[in-house]
């Protein structure tokens, strides 16, 4: 009798065993998936479930009925689980996100027969000479190096991530430029670490103004506030208030999304923050490739009570999103207007930035995107040009 009680443990142990070394393979699994949220806790409570059950089933300690009335309620709950899981993910995919825009830049591309670049109505007074400088930058600001490239670069096809004029973000562009792998980026001024890390690689950033830009925020379209002071924005991002009733809105929780660090729009919120601390932002985990897990700072997800933040001409221009409402701020709406006459309160310069390049043709270059034709070009995109174009 001792030894079929002993028999009955070793083979429940083997199976816990083999039973475990399963979850585990699958807990891994779905981490590199990017599931982290619900269905690694899942399969550990399946498992712990499914091995009482077999216990039982060695042991007998649960009368039949019970066992029985037991374990179909238990699947029964599990089933529940991952049906109401799955609803509320699918509801929370359904939202638009500005990324889920997936702006097309191939259209933006230089010298394409059906390009959105804007053009100048007359011949370019300046052409780039052999040495082409090598360009890249911001998103958003793509369509207007772009068209600049288009009327002084020579004519052939210029890839958007290897060529003389590529676009990988306001972060990699700093990079870029910083190491010594592009010559002039176009981007909004650059963050604290991207400062420190040109000091570290002995770089000094050079830095000219261009054109002009309005940071702005914008909620869902259905939500009633129409606009916010910056010392309301700085109690949102701080989280010193959290509820848009608080602004005259709904009663709800404000959720209030971030960008990436070092991006372009993250380093304008933490500059509009001064001295308040930006709380930290919401954040989900993701897979890339097969590196492994990254956390990644959650996107625009157009909940009826979020907000973001954007640069005008990205968020008005190149993703024309009727889901969502541009805040006033202070009053004030952004708009081209409103950037000229400095009435926007968050409103400033962009930039062409340099460093260490020893091209001839930086100087020239700069001086015709101030120039009359340069700056045309400017407000033919759909920026604020810097000087006066007439």
């Amino acid at each position: 009798m001792e030894s079929n009680f002993w028999l009955r443990l070793i083979l429940f142990l083997a199976i816990s065993f083999m039973f475990i070394i399963f979850g585990f393979a699958i807990i891994f699994f779905l981490l590199l998936t990017g599931e982290v949220i619900f269905y690694p806790t899942f399969i550990a409570i399946v498992i712990a479930g499914l091995l009482f059950f077999i216990c039982n089933g060695i042991f007998h300690f649960l009368k039949p009925k019970i066992w029985k009335i037991s374990a179909i309620t238990f699947f029964m709950l599990c089933i529940v689980a991952v049906v109401v899981f799955e609803q509320i993910k699918a509801y929370h995919n359904s939202f638009e996100t500005m990324e889920d825009q997936e702006v097309d830049l191939y259209t933006y591309q230089p010298f394409e027969k059906e390009s959105n670049l804007a053009t100048l109505d007359n011949p370019t007074n300046f052409k780039m000479g052999d040495e082409l400088l090598v360009l890249d930058g911001a998103t958003a600001l793509y369509p207007l190096y772009a068209a600049i490239a288009q009327a002084t670069y020579p004519e052939k096809e210029y890839d958007m991530y290897s060529s003389e004029v590529m676009v990988n973000t306001t972060p990699d562009a700093y990079q870029n430029l910083i190491n010594g792998r592009a010559d002039v980026i176009f981007v909004a001024g650059p963050s604290e670490q991207q400062l420190q890390d040109a000091e570290e690689r002995d770089v000094e950033l050079e830095m000219t103004p261009i054109g002009r830009e309005a940071f702005v925020f914008f909620v869902n379209a259905e939500n009633p506030v129409k606009g916010l002071s910056v010392r309301q924005i700085r109690d949102v991002y701080s989280g010193k208030v959290d509820n848009w009733k608080t602004f005259g809105g709904n009663n709800e929780k404000i959720r209030a999304f971030q960008r990436p660090v070092d991006s372009g729009s993250q380093t304008a919120l933490i500059n509009l923050m001064g001295n308040t601390t930006v709380v930290e932002a919401p954040k989900e985990n993701v897979v890339e490739g097969m590196g492994g897990i990254i956390e990644e700072t959650a996107r625009y997800r157009n909940y009826p009570n979020a907000i973001g933040f954007s640069f005008r001409y990205f968020s008005m221009e190149m993703v024309k999103n009727n889901a969502i409402r541009h805040l006033e701020i202070d009053g004030v709406f952004p708009s081209k207007e409103t950037i000229q006459d400095d009435t926007y309160p968050l409103a400033s310069d962009f930039y062409a930035v340099t460093a260490a390049s020893n091209n001839p043709n930086i100087e020239p270059f700069l001086e015709w995107i101030l120039s009359p034709q340069g700056q045309s070009l400017v407000e033919k995109t759909g920026y604020v040009p810097i000087t006066n174009i007439e």
